[in-house]
């Protein structure tokens, strides 16, 4: 697959609407985060809104504007809010 592939990971309640805790997704080129998140979403309508949810890219919080590349690791989580 010469590494045109992402490693994604589902935390807590996305990987609970998810029902997958990894999974590999092709990546031929390049994306931003933002863009990414809306293919996630038309995989997994539940998730809506997208917004809200957070990245970490090779294990680093990242901004949704950020560039995903192949070969990556990409972890998807909710906000977590403290009480």
């Amino acid at each position: 697959m010469n590494g045109a592939t992402i490693k994604v990971m589902y935390f807590a309640q996305v990987a609970d609407l998810t029902r997958v805790r990894e999974e590999s997704w092709p990546l031929p080129e390049p994306i931003s985060g933002s863009d990414w998140l809306a293919a996630l979403g038309e995989r997994y309508p539940q998730l809506a809104p997208m917004s809200r949810l957070k990245l970490a890219i090779n294990q680093q919080h990242a901004p949704h504007s950020s560039m995903i590349q192949p070969g990556d690791e990409v972890a998807v989580f909710e906000p977590v809010t403290g009480g």
